[in-house]
């Protein structure tokens, strides 16, 4: 099974186009799951438990578990998914962009390693920097279009040509990278209009969308903005409104509310 095949069995079954975001950070857990390093696998299993009827997907952040030598939870939390819920997809978010030779082994790391089942990828090395990610055809690569952060305009929303950077990246995208119909781009939540732009370049392509909920994406616009023709094409991702609900030992339940939620607000919109 691919993974845009998983995406969409996970998008029916849970009714739900909300990605979960998994970006520990220890000083906001509940005080009796900070003694150590080994204790975030603990919290991502909770969170799991409380919010795996209502995801399309989770998306663990490669940087806050490495930066604090949690590779090995990284694992355990990636093995427990696919023991517990193998019908959620995982995409790694590692944002990974390369010279050829180092970005074949960046894609091991996502797709052998870890063993999820797409990548976020930064393009801006070109093409054969993308390809050793696409050539796993039943992978997903997530490439980065328009993102959700301030600076984002500083370079992706610079003319080309009569036409901004990330306008570029979405054609480049529909017409020389998706060989093997598994490319997907990252559109932030912040930006409706540049979503809007993106969708009529890329009209069957899946967009994974950063920034509702602490980043203040406003999701009524942004679907409105961001659904394909099926109504779905979506991947929403939250992460810390979620994540971090409630730092006292109900957190998970609290974790679940705030999913709910935002499952729902989103369902209204489709």
């Amino acid at each position: 099974m691919t993974f845009l095949n998983k995406l969409e069995n996970a998008w029916s079954k849970n009714q739900s186009l909300l990605c979960i975001g998994l970006d520990p950070i220890q000083d906001k857990f509940p005080s009796h799951l900070r003694k150590n390093v080994e204790q975030v696998f603990e919290f991502n299993k909770q969170i799991i438990d409380a919010t795996h009827d209502l995801v399309c997907a989770y998306k663990p952040q490669i940087a806050h578990f490495a930066s604090i030598g949690a590779e090995e939870q990284l694992e355990k939390t990636i093995k427990y998914i696919q023991k517990e819920h193998p019908h959620i997809p995982i995409i790694l978010d590692a944002k990974r962009g390369d010279i050829g030779s180092t970005a074949e082994k960046y894609a091991h790391e996502a797709f052998v390693r870890y063993g999820v089942d797409a990548v976020t990828v930064n393009p801006y090395l070109g093409s054969d920097s993308i390809a050793p990610f696409t050539n796993y055809k039943d992978k997903g690569t997530i490439l980065l279009c328009r993102t959700s952060n301030k600076g984002a305009e500083d370079l992706q929303d610079l003319e080309v040509d009569g036409e901004a950077l990330y306008l570029k990246v979405a054609r480049k995208i529909g017409e020389d990278w998706n060989e093997n119909k598994n490319c997907l781009a990252v559109v932030g939540a912040t930006w409706p209009e540049q979503i809007k732009a993106v969708r009529k370049i890329l009209p069957n392509t899946v967009f994974l969308v950063p920034g509702i909920g602490s980043q203040g994406g406003n999701v009524e616009e942004m679907i409105l903005a961001g659904k394909d023709s099926k109504g779905r094409g979506l991947i929403i991702s939250s992460s810390r409104a979620i994540l971090y609900a409630s730092n006292e030992v109900d957190f998970a339940m609290k974790s679940r509310e705030v999913a709910m939620e935002f499952r729902n607000e989103i369902n209204t919109h489709l």
